[in-house]
């Protein structure tokens, strides 16, 4: 039981977050309106997007420290989970752009950035494939997973702010905070980024069993053949 407190914990969460989300009573702000709820989604993916990056970071400096697949195992992983993570988010965002912006995709210095931050780790994932050697492939991938969250972060959190931008927290203009004078969208705001969070850590651990079981066969195979 006490090694899967943290899945009830996710399911608990994830559940708080769709009922809530949808159903709690929201601030009425002027065009924004019911579309606010979106915040507890499109948000808080990316806020667990990021987070995941941050391990996928530490996972791929403990890998070349070590020279363990495991590490890179966990890497890969967690970068796989916040890029899907990163597509619901963008996809999120545009249907709430859509409704407060007028269209999907207005050319916004935030989306623009956003998207090419997601292009720079589908690249990741490009140039892992085209390597053969595994322990060349977790090598390059490592460096390429720091450098590339080193650009990320300044890409769509720095220079969005300093051009003009529709959308909230830049550009000028005010971030949520300055609306959620009662508090009630932190009341889903925070557990919603801890329940993406731990289904992303849920889904990469997952996978990261089947990628060992698959290195296991694998080498089962080697060993039978030679």
């Amino acid at each position: 039981m006490r090694a899967y407190w943290w899945k009830i914990l996710t399911v608990a969460l994830l559940a708080f977050t769709l009922t809530a989300g949808l159903l709690l009573d929201v601030p009425r702000l002027p065009i924004l309106n019911e579309t606010i709820r979106a915040l507890h989604f499109h948000v808080t993916m990316w806020f667990g997007m990021i987070l995941m990056l941050m391990v996928a970071v530490v996972f791929s400096v403990k890998f070349l420290r070590s020279n363990d697949l495991k590490h890179d195992d966990m890497a890969l992983e967690f970068t796989n989970a916040a890029i899907l993570f990163g597509v619901l988010g963008i996809v999120t965002g545009m249907l709430w752009a859509k409704f407060t912006w007028g269209d999907y995709w207005s050319g916004d210095p935030k989306q623009n950035a956003s998207a090419i931050g997601l292009l720079m780790y589908f690249a990741y994932l490009i140039l892992r494939n085209s390597l053969t050697d595994v322990h060349q492939r977790a090598r390059i991938g490592a460096v390429y997973n720091i450098f590339a969250f080193a650009a990320f972060i300044p890409l769509i959190f720095v220079l969005p702010r300093l051009t003009d931008s529709l959308h909230p927290g830049n550009g000028g203009n005010p971030g949520f905070n300055a609306y959620d004078l009662d508090s009630k969208l932190r009341m889903v705001f925070y557990p919603a980024i801890i329940a993406w969070t731990l289904l992303g850590t849920w889904i990469s651990t997952i996978r990261v069993r089947l990628r060992r079981i698959e290195r296991k066969l694998e080498d089962k195979l080697i060993n039978q053949v030679s």
